[in-house]
């Protein structure tokens, strides 16, 4: 029986959060109370958050290794107990239908993705199996996610588990826990477990962290440069796009996969004509995910780009990851939702990025 809420969010762990405090809407965290205070606390505190907008996919079976090395960007046979791998699922034409991590926890393969993209992966995916010994489940309600990050996040961690991940994508099985180091600067670690291990686990962990909302950590993951595919941005990017190459997710040796041409021909033959920025936008009204960005002052002039993400800044407007024609980023004048929109201002790119695919 699914015991979510028509949100999306367990039903047990929502009345859990908002006993301590979280403000629920629209199927996430909202915030515990103060939001714009979570916001200026974010990177001078150890943060605590639900990550409920994301859900998990369960795939078992004899044949799973197999199934998913022909589906994703990404070389799956790299994946271990001990590492976990960021993916693309694309359409025939390259375009990304959905940006996930997948791990590993014994036999099964867990793949972490938007939870509004969740419904019509495993619709999709679940075509693909025919014959194979595969099993896919949504585990959304068995399974809790929780994020934690800040200076600090590393030694408040070593309380729970020996030894911490302190590499991108490892992975540590302990306790009844499952912990994935991501990437950024920031120290910060995505938690797996189920109920009651996590409820345990987030009444400890708040003695020593700060409880935030859910766009505390969108924040977060923008200014690590960590793109998100979601419904409103389905079948918009190819993987390069978002910067996926240079992130490590795709594999340009592992064989086929669907839109592998597509993905192939843009690394090996063309020059990228469009990447991911990380950029700031003083405007009161969030952008949403796939709106539209135009060069400055050109009249009747096409979009030259979408919003990926986007997340109000602790110092006010809004900070966002944008995919632009990079011939019309590097003149810098861009404005959000028309040619005469707010203006765009580019910030330092997070990593390095190459213009090559």
């Amino acid at each position: 029986m699914n015991s979510s809420t028509n949100n999306g969010i367990n039903r047990s762990w929502q009345d859990f959060l908002s006993a301590h405090g979280a403000v629920i809407e629209q199927g996430q965290v909202a915030s515990f109370g103060n939001l714009e205070q979570e916001r200026k606390t974010a990177l001078s505190t150890t943060l605590l958050t639900d990550l409920s907008p994301q859900g998990l996919i369960k795939v078992s079976g004899e044949d799973h290794a197999d199934f998913l090395q022909n589906q994703f960007t990404n070389d799956i046979r790299e994946i271990t107990p001990q590492l976990s791998q960021i993916n693309a699922w694309c359409n025939p034409k390259g375009r990304m239908l959905a940006s996930l991590r997948i791990f590993q926890t014994g036999d099964d393969y867990f793949l972490l993705l938007a939870r509004d993209l969740l419904e019509a992966t495993l619709k999709r995916l679940r075509m693909f199996v025919l014959r194979s010994k595969v099993t896919l489940e949504d585990v959304s309600d068995e399974w809790m996610s929780i994020g934690l990050a800040g200076a600090d996040a590393s030694a408040i961690l070593a309380k729970q588990i020996t030894h911490p991940p302190q590499n991108t994508h490892q992975v540590i099985h302990e306790n009844e826990l499952i912990v994935i180091r991501l990437a950024g600067d920031l120290p910060r670690f995505q938690i797996h477990a189920q109920t009651p291990t996590i409820n345990k686990l987030w009444q400890t962990l708040q003695t020593d962290a700060t409880p935030v909302g859910y766009p505390v950590w969108n924040w977060l993951d923008i200014q690590a440069g960590i793109p998100n595919i979601v419904a409103s941005t389905r079948e918009a990017f190819v993987p390069q796009m978002v910067n996926y190459s240079t992130l490590g997710g795709v594999s340009f040796t592992k064989g086929c996969y669907p839109g592998q041409e597509v993905v192939a021909r843009m690394h090996y033959l063309g020059k990228l004509k469009r990447r991911m920025y990380l950029a700031h936008v003083e405007t009161e009204t969030l952008p949403d995910a796939g709106g539209d960005l135009f060069p400055a002052g050109k009249n009747n002039a096409q979009s030259c780009g979408k919003v990926v993400r986007a997340e109000r800044a602790p110092e006010g407007g809004v900070d966002l990851l944008a995919v632009l024609q990079i011939a019309v980023a590097e003149t810098g004048n861009i404005c959000l939702g028309s040619e005469n929109g707010p203006p765009l201002r580019l910030k330092n790119d997070p990593y390095p990025v190459d213009n090559k695919a």
